[in-house]
């Protein structure tokens, strides 16, 4: 069965001026694969990988461009264009993705980007995106354990921290004074359960755990290392006059201090410095 808004392995069943139709099964019938996408040296019953999306004319439509989400996900996107239907999107293809009024929290605007949630509307059969994502996202308590990495998208900020949508289904959040790199909304990462609350939202991290046991001056540190873009020339063989001119600790203190976050895979030590990962 095709499932429209995804990757679908289908078979070449004919090949036309225009390009190539693909058997979209007894429902979906022959797709369409434009001239434009079809790869060099493609035959009749050669099987490709092709995204599917219904065009202005409802048609099924087969391409080999790469959208920025598919059915059932969550996105980063800017508005191309407003009229008198809604807002559309560029999400990566030909064809621009549809957010009506009626799915806008406010009025959406051209040149701004927005996070929808993308799905398939059961009245038309095309895919359409909604700025509404709330009702998308479960209320039940996620089955993770802590340290399970996660792929998170940053939704937003808030004064404590910045709220995440993981996996396309819950809410997390990471706080900020555990946060040391910029992040902004829209961002697509990789972080770290850190405890699962009685609400069901999931705290996280952009460390495991073992982040925790880091103590006050390798996190002065971590906090200067990050204030300086990233890098500070002072390694382990720094003198300890200019240590304690940066940090205001002894060289030893420094070394010990250092050591943790290399360990945590925070840091590296270069020759001529310490670098944030």
């Amino acid at each position: 069965m095709i499932e429209i808004g995804n990757y679908n392995s289908l078979r070449v069943v004919k090949e036309v001026d225009f390009g190539v139709y693909l058997d979209g099964g007894e429902e979906a019938g022959e797709i369409l694969m434009p001239l434009k996408y079809v790869p060099k040296g493609t035959e009749v019953d050669d099987i490709v990988e092709v995204f599917v999306y219904s065009d202005s004319e409802d048609r099924l439509i087969a391409t080999k461009e790469t959208p920025l989400a598919k059915v059932n996900e969550f996105a980063y996107l800017r508005v191309k264009d407003v009229d008198r239907v809604g807002a559309f999107l560029d999400w990566g293809i030909l064809k621009d993705l549809l957010v009506p009024f009626r799915e806008q929290k406010n009025d959406m605007e051209e040149g701004f980007s927005y996070i929808v949630y993308i799905y398939l509307d059961e009245e038309t059969n095309r895919l359409v995106a909604t700025a509404k994502i709330n009702k998308y996202l479960s209320d039940e308590v996620a089955g993770y354990e802590v340290n399970d990495e996660v792929e998170v998208l940053i939704q937003s900020e808030t004064e404590i921290g910045y709220k995440a949508i993981i996996a396309n289904k819950y809410w997390g959040l990471l706080y900020k004074n555990e946060v040391f790199k910029e992040l902004r909304k829209g961002d697509r990462i990789s972080a770290y359960v850190k405890k699962i609350r009685e609400d069901g939202k999931v705290d996280l991290s952009l460390q495991k755990s073992g982040y925790d046991q880091i103590d006050g001056i390798s996190k002065r540190i971590l906090e200067t290392i990050v204030n300086n873009n990233g890098f500070v020339a002072a390694n382990d063989k720094s003198s300890p006059d200019m240590i304690n001119s940066l940090f205001g600790i002894s060289k030893k203190s420094f070394k010990k201090a250092i050591g943790t976050l290399y360990k945590q895979r925070l840091i590296t030590i270069e020759k001529d410095g310490v670098r944030l990962v």
